[in-house]
Order: structure tokens, then sequence, then C-alpha cells
């Protein structure tokens, strides 16, 4: 790499650790792990010695910087050339365009150069309008249409002295729209003092009045929130709402007059301020209103991005019920509730179906059938899906329990994407032997089991815990949604013996193709036995296998340490240690060893074995919970064996309940009745709440009151204040 170049890294590097405020040498090294072709969650799991222990989103947050400055200066480079090549580029000039922080500001800086489509102005100053121009900028005492009647021209087209002073204007107008510094504060202004403002266009489109509090609406662009913003925006897109930007105008043209030092007294002066207005209102504002919708957009697309981000990882990472045997039930009317019975791995043992609602109402029949199946295969938990007829099907579950000398309990398990995963290839090469909705009460099932596996086979859109996500960049929220799976994946493990291709391709390194050759080894040659046959895999070369080795799992292998997160690459330093306090590999996870590594400092055995404490510290870690589950941490879903309905709310009722999703106004969560109750922000705790995730997650089991019920509507609103406090 040349000197220069050289010299370019390092300072884009020193910029970028100063913007996310890290220590230099941390991010010097994320970046040459990157362009060794290192991955994200290898990163960090595996190089903490290098980076400091930087988690995943801390690595894709520099990464991310980097990135910018990286484009930011390519554009710099791109356009002092582009300058230069006109013979324009002045010492201060470049010096702006150096010092730029913002692509938006490079831009502002090349406007005036840019070769541009014809213009008002470049027709005046093809007709040589641009000394008119100059003389009025000067605002001479002397009479303007002496001075204009002397660029009448046959030759130049200019057939009369209003002419040629509308020309000059124009000239006047575009350099003043032009100019950087006037852009950049108009901009400002525009976004400290602007009103953001929606009338209704077309009324009759709003047939359910989605949009009515928007038919007469304004606040001030400063204060506008990220879901208004989009709501907005969704209704400017169905041709329901108008919506513009309202600034002073007066305020402004005097900003850009002083400026220029506008004498008003001359004739001269009056013209030019006239100039500034038209540049104001035809060139400038048009565009900066949509710079400013722009930015307003993509923050609040970036804000929906990251709550649909976090729900995504909360619910990703939701606590599996191992061990146990469920009964999915996919809940319908006139088709009839499909049934799944799904052992402890996730194997399917019996589908079927039960008619217990109108139209066929075989009520007796259905009841007969579930008692049989949870008799025959020790069913301990049902898992019914919350599309339709969920509720009656809930309430005919519990009765059932009731009658049952099993004791079983039931939950209300999310459906969104069920019937999209179901419809899939994917679904269909796992099943190919039964219907859509056979399969879906599978996903239901085995959702509960491990959200976690079968979660991953579903468009992260899909999965019902987003807020606007068809309204936001779709390429963004798809790389957004592809992190925090492959994050999850990774943090969580995969069982190389038991993983779908599905899950396989979020582990670090593998993609679709290896994914699907995996498993395809694994049926022609059976489960593998270490870690180290992977490397037979077609297409899985050494830097594959060692971005993704340490986050596959072999539960039964022939070596021990395969069942743990630690790396191979450590495995001679971890058989040192242990052979130094008299253990094996066969002591993992015994109580003994247990004990005795508690004995030990983590700084003494990574010195013994010549390895970097942070590195120690997690293998200590394995050692002692070789088949740890992160998730497992977590509180487990909240089991019932009774139904409510939504007359048995009263207000005060305290009752516990699932936090089904989070948005920017509050959360929606689950007390098993029909519909989820709403808590508002300003319900969540006393005292001011930021944002409703600092308060609730996905998941969460929160305890609630019942403040209002609307029957008709169908609506409950929640609190989560104790009345009494």
């Amino acid at each position: 790499m040349p000197v220069e170049a050289m010299l370019e890294k390092d300072s884009l590097i020193k910029k970028t650790a100063q913007d996310e405020q890290l220590d230099v040498k941390k991010v010097r090294a994320v970046i040459g792990l990157v362009e060794e072709g290192n991955t994200v969650p290898f990163i960090a799991r595996y190089r903490k010695e290098m980076t400091g222990a930087l988690n995943e989103v801390e690595i894709q947050s520099l990464l991310n910087r980097w990135n910018y400055l990286q484009n930011l200066s390519a554009r710099k480079e791109e356009v002092i050339r582009l300058i230069g090549e006109q013979n324009k580029l002045t010492p201060e000039l470049q010096a702006a365009i150096l010092r730029a922080e913002k692509i938006q500001t490079v831009e502002d800086l090349y406007r005036p150069f840019k070769q541009k489509r014809r213009t008002k102005a470049s027709i005046a100053k093809e007709k040589g309008l641009m000394p008119l121009a100059e003389w009025l900028l000067a605002m001479p005492a002397s009479p303007v249409t002496a001075q204009a009647e002397t660029y009448i021209s046959n030759e130049k087209a200019v057939s009369s002295a209003e002419e040629a002073i509308e020309g000059a204007l124009h000239i006047i107008a575009e350099q003043a729209a032009d100019e950087a510094v006037i852009r950049q504060w108009i901009r400002d202004e525009t976004f400290k003092n602007g009103l953001l403002h929606s009338t209704a266009k077309n009324k009759e489109v709003d047939e359910k009045n989605i949009y009515e509090m928007y038919y007469a609406y304004e606040e001030p662009v400063a204060k506008a929130v990220p879901h208004r913003i989009l709501a907005l925006n969704r209704g400017e897109k169905e041709e329901i709402l108008k919506v513009s930007i309202q600034t002073d105008a007066e305020k402004i043209v005097r900003y850009i007059s002083k400026r220029y030092k506008v004498n008003e007294q001359t004739e001269a002066g009056t013209y030019v301020r006239q100039a500034l207005q038209d540049a104001y209102k035809r060139l400038i504002q048009p565009s900066v209103e949509r710079e400013v919708r722009n930015e307003l957009t993509e923050k609040a697309e970036d804000q929906a991005i990251h709550i649909f981000s976090e729900n995504l990882r909360k619910l990703l990472l939701q606590p599996p019920l191992k061990g146990k045997v469920v009964l999915g039930v996919d809940p319908a009317y006139r088709t009839g509730c499909k049934l799944a019975v799904v052992d402890e791995t996730g194997k399917v043992l019996y589908i079927g179906v039960i008619y217990p609602h109108p139209p066929k109402a075989k009520r007796a029949e259905a009841e007969e059938r579930v008692q049989q199946l949870l008799k025959e295969h020790d069913v301990e938990i049902i898992a019914i899906g919350n599309g339709t007829a969920s509720r009656e099907t809930e309430q005919f579950i519990a009765d059932v329990i009731k009658k049952s000398e099993r004791q079983a309990a039931y939950i209300i398990v999310n459906e969104a994407g069920a019937s999209v995963y179901s419809a899939s290839e994917t679904a269909r090469e796992e099943f190919p032997d039964l219907q859509v909705e056979e399969r879906s009460a599978v996903s239901i099932a085995r959702r509960l089991q491990d959200p976690l596996a079968e979660l991953v086979k579903i468009d992260p859109k899909s999965v019902g815990v987003g807020q606007y996500q068809h309204d936001v960049s779709q390429k963004k929220l798809n790389e957004s949604l592809t992190f925090v799976v492959e994050t999850a994946v990774n943090q969580v493990g995969v069982n190389l013996n038991t993983a779908s291709s599905s899950l396989l391709q979020y582990v670090a390194g593998l993609n679709k193709t290896v994914a699907n050759n995996i498993v395809k080894f694994r049926e022609e040659n059976g489960k593998f036995s270490s870690r180290s046959q992977v490397k037979k895999v077609p297409r899985l070369g050494a830097k594959t296998f060692e971005q993704c080795i340490g986050f596959l799992r072999i539960i039964d292998g022939q070596e021990p340490l395969d069942k743990t997160a630690i790396h191979p690459e450590s495995y001679p330093e971890v058989k040192k240690l242990l052979q130094s306090m008299g253990y094996t590999t066969k002591d993992v996870g015994t109580k003994e060893l247990t004990e005795a590594l508690n004995k030990i400092t983590v700084e003494q055995a990574a010195e013994k074995v010549g390895i970097g404490a942070l590195t120690m510290q997690d293998i200590k870690d394995a050692l002692q919970q070789p088949g740890r589950d992160l998730r497992d941490e977590l509180p487990t879903p909240l089991l019932k064996t009774g139904v409510m309905k939504l007359e048995d709310l009263k207000p005060g009722m305290e009752l516990q309940g699932t936090v089904r999703n989070v948005v920017d106004f509050g959360a929606f969560v689950d007390i098993g009745v029909k519909e989820d109750g709403l808590v508002h922000i300003s319900k969540m705790k006393k005292g001011f709440v930021k944002h409703p995730l600092d308060v609730a997650a996905v998941g969460d089991i929160v305890t609630v009151w019942i403040e209002q019920v609307d029957e008709k509507k169908g609506r409950v609103s929640l609190t989560m204040i104790s009345p009494g406090k």
C-alpha cells in the first residue's frame, strides 16, 4: 500500500475511534481482522484479547462508521478531482471539502460546479447576461432599465430590457441557491423552527379513518417522533394526506439578503431582493424540504428498524421448553383445528384434525381425540396458535384439561409467520407429505420447544414484532435483522447433529450452500462424532472451519471439549491446564473439576498455559458449564390452565401477561383475552420513560392492572403502575 494511502487509512481509523469513543488499538484490530476475512461473531467471541472484549453490536457499529468514513473520503477525492478538472478549485474550497464531516456537506460544496441540465440561469448566461447580474449585485445607484437596455441584442436573442433583467435575476437566484453556507443555514433553520403540516387530500380513501388525527395536523419538525413521521409518509403514499413543511419565508429571505448585503435604497437592491425571494421559493425551499424530510424519514426508519431488531432479538432468545412432549394446535373454524404431537427432540409423532367449532361442531369427538393424545403420548404442554378461532380453541382446550387425568397446561403461541413458513420451500423439503396447515401445527409446537431453531426458518419480517416494517428501507431492515439472527444463533450455539440447514446458515462463516452440504453429509455418513470431521464437508475450507467450528456443538462425541464453546484452536492449552490440575477432558462438567477450577485465578491459569486472561475466563466458564444455554437464565413462558373473556375484565383487576410487541408509544401485552392490551408509555412506570424498550421487552412476564375496557372495539388499556402507589 502506498505511503499516502496508509496515512489516509490511519487517519480514518483514528476518526472512527474518536466518533465511536473507542480506543484506537481496538478499532485498528477489528478492521484488520475483518480485512483478513473474519466474521463479527468470531471476532467478538474468539479474539477478545485483540479487541478488548468488544461485543457484536459494538463491532458492527464501529464497522458501519468505518464504511461511512471510507465512502465520505472517496467522495471528497472524487469531488476535488471533478472541480479541479474545471480549473475552479481554490485552496479555500479544497480545505472546506476536506473538512466536511458529512456527505451532504460535500454535495453542497460541489453543487455550484455540478454539470446541470439547461436552466433559466444557464440560458441567461448563454445570452451574455452574466455581467448584468454582477452589476446588479454591486447595487449601484444608476437606473436599472437604462443599464439593461445595453444588453438588447438580436444576435443574443434579448429583445427587451425586461427580458435582460429577468435573465440576470435568474442568474442571481441560482447563484444564491447553490451557495453551501446558505443551504446549510436554511436546512438548520427548517429543522429548528419548521412546522410539519398535514391536511386531508382524499378522506374517502381512508375508510377506517386510520389517518383522522392527521387531517388537520401540525407539529414542530424538531419534536416530530419517528412513528408519526412514518404514519404521515404512509398516508401521503396512499394519497390520503398532503404533507409539507412550513417555514418563516420572510425570516429566511432576510438572512439571504443580509449575506448579499442588499441595499434596498437602490433600485438594483430591490431587484436583487426579488431574485433572492425567487431563489428561496423556487430553488431552495423545495429541495431543502425534500432533504429535511428524507433525513427525518431516515432517522424514523433507523428507529423502527432498531425497535424491530430489539424485539426480534428478545423473541429469538426466549427460553426453550426442553424435554417436553408438546401438542401443537393450529386453530380454525370451517377447516378444523390441525393437531401435531412432537416429542422432546421435535420429531413428529402424530398429525390429525378435530372439529370442535361450528360449522361442523363435532365437540365430543374432538374432546375424545385430545384426551387420547394427552394420555397416549404423555403430552405435558399444549401450544395453541393465536390466529383465527384461537380464543374459542383456548376455551375448548381449557375445558378438556379440566376433565383430563393428565396434568397438562397450555400456552398461546404467537404464530406470526407460521403460515409463511408452512408454504415455504423449506417446509416442503422438511415435510413433503404434510398439508400446509399440518406443517403449521408442527411449527407452533416446535416454536414453544425451541423458539430460535424454529424462527430462523421464517423471514424475520414475518414474525410479528415490527412497527411500520413495510415502510422502511428493506435493504437496511434485512441487513439489521440478519445481523440480529446471526448474533443470536452464534451466542446460543448450534447442535451439529440436529440443526436444520436454516439454522446452520446463520452460523459464522457458513452460507446456504455449505449449510446444505453439512446436512447432506450428516444424512449420508451418520452423526458427526468430532468437530474435526466437519473439515470433510464439501466446500468447507480452512478459513470457514476456523470461523464456524466454535459455534457448532457435538453433545455425545469422542472429544468432550466439542460440546463446549471452546474453539479447537485452544484445545492444546486447555488440555495442558487440565493436566497441570490432575484432570483430563473426560472430567469436563463434573462437580470435582468445577470446584477445582473455582480455586484457581484466571490470571495465573492464563499465564501458566500462555493465553490471554479474557480467553481463559471463557474457557473456565465453558469447562464448568459445558452445556450452558444463555436462554436458560431467562424466565420461562407463562403457562395456563383456565381461560378469561373480555367481559371478565374489570378496571383495577391485577393480571400477569406476556409482552408480545414493543413499539414507540408503548407495549402490547397478552393477558389471556382475545386482543392484546396496550400499556401506553406514560403507564409503564412512574417518572419519565425515554422509550418503552427501557422498561419492557418481547417475552417479558409483567404484572399489569386493567385501566379501561372497550368491549365494542375490543380494546383493553393497561397500566404497569400499581393503582395503590
